[in-house]
């Protein structure tokens, strides 16, 4: 038995629509503002030192920019997530509403 052979696509409409991989702009901000932070945070020895801060002071802050840069990394990811889950989903409704899988042959 012999399987039929598939047709290359030469049609515009025969191509599926491609799954926007990059992440968006504010998941490229979030990202940046943890990185921000957590160089914040690598810098309290350096404020010590030059007497800005106390230890109590640099102890607090250190916490709260751990917690800071923590979120802003669980913040980006989830929002790359989401924009991945759109865009597949919004190619998989656009290559469904042509072609023999939408139900008819041809648009």
């Amino acid at each position: 038995m012999s399987l039929p052979l598939r047709p290359s696509p030469t049609r515009h409409h025969d191509t599926p629509p491609a799954v926007d991989n990059d992440p968006p702009m504010r998941s490229k901000v979030s990202g940046a503002l943890a990185v921000v932070a957590c160089a914040a945070c690598c810098a309290l020895p350096l404020l010590i030192a030059a007497g800005v801060l106390t230890t109590a002071g640099a102890a607090i802050a250190e916490r709260t920019l751990l917690a800071v840069s923590a979120g802003l990394v669980v913040a980006a990811l989830g929002m790359w997530w989401l924009h991945r889950r759109r865009s597949a989903r919004r190619a998989a409704a656009a290559s469904a509403g042509c072609g023999c899988g939408g139900g008819g042959c041809g648009c």
